[in-house]
């Protein structure tokens, strides 16, 4: 049976016994407790834990994905940028549906939606990921009543239909001619602040992502032995610790030795980076972000 008590603060106090077991919660409204407490008292009939009020609060999928950001945030594992991206853009499209809303045919419709969009079959699987990564998360690490089985059927449909699948193996490397007019572009472009032939001359010479070109700084590399240390890299296992060591080797046309020196003159201690600059895409055109100055120019086409 559930009782209530209004606290002097304004908020309500409700105690749960049932089956001898005891809980309680404190909510700002009446409302919320007695849902609660209902909730609760189901949960006990069932043989179930009740679901604490932080997460019984939540009812969108949206809160969910907060949810989530929240929990791994406090076990140090933020969401990063290619993952918070996708969090990003599915809690725009589904952050406001309830949950009871969450069923298969939702999940299909988002997934047709976004392959209209020109979203490809590996990119629809990551979001179709990413969506169950928050249900299981919500039902593991919270109890909520959530339908994990929903994105699971409509995966399977979405595979069915062909929406989902591989992502296609690219078979084709720029030429030598678009190369040079690509870095011909940038090295001519008189109020370019990055160094972008720089950049990606540097790329090719050393095959690194431009995460790992940004976050380099100069105590990785080592000029007497000619290796680079390459911090986290990219894997699908684990990144975090896999450090690697590469040669700087001149097989591909470009010297990488040669580039990073060449950016002993712009080194600061205030940023101990080689390449100073931020990879990331900005909306601010103030910010020294290679994304802008990558896409900016096929913008003005």
């Amino acid at each position: 049976m559930a009782t209530y008590s209004k606290l002097p603060s304004g908020t309500w106090r409700v105690q749960v016994r049932r089956k001898g077991r005891y809980i309680s919660e404190t909510f700002l409204k009446r409302d919320d407790a007695r849902r609660w407490a209902t909730e609760a008292e189901g949960r006990i009939d069932r043989g179930e834990t009740p679901t604490p009020s932080r997460a019984a609060r939540r009812r969108t999928f949206g809160e969910l994905v907060d949810l989530h950001i929240e929990d791994m945030k406090s076990v140090g594992k933020a969401p990063k940028r290619s993952k918070a991206a996708t969090l990003r853009m599915l809690k725009a499209r589904l952050g406001g549906k309830k949950i009871a809303q969450l069923d298969r045919q939702l999940f299909i419709d988002f997934g047709r939606e976004r392959a209209t969009e020109g979203a490809g079959p590996m990119t629809l699987s990551i979001d179709i990921g990413a969506i169950k990564l928050i249900l299981s998360h919500a039902a593991a690490v919270h109890g909520l009543t959530v339908s994990v089985e929903a994105i699971d059927l409509a995966r399977l449909a979405l595979k069915r239909l062909g929406l989902i699948g591989k992502g296609v193996e690219r078979d084709r490397r720029p030429t030598d001619d678009e190369l040079k007019r690509l870095i011909s572009h940038f090295d001519n472009a008189p109020r370019q602040t990055i160094p972008m032939g720089a950049v990606i001359r540097f790329a090719i010479a050393t095959a690194m992502r431009r995460e790992e070109i940004f976050k380099v700084v100069w105590n990785d590399y080592a000029d007497r032995t000619k290796m680079l240390t390459i911090r986290d890299r990219k894997d699908p296992r684990e990144k975090a610790g896999n450090d690697q060591r590469i040669p700087l080797l001149s097989v591909s046309g470009f010297d990488p030795i040669a580039l990073i020196e060449s950016q002993r003159p712009s080194r600061t201690n205030a940023d101990l980076r080689i390449f100073p600059f931020n990879h990331q895409l900005s909306s601010l055109v103030t910010v020294k972000s290679l994304g802008r100055a990558f896409v900016a120019p096929w913008r003005r086409g």
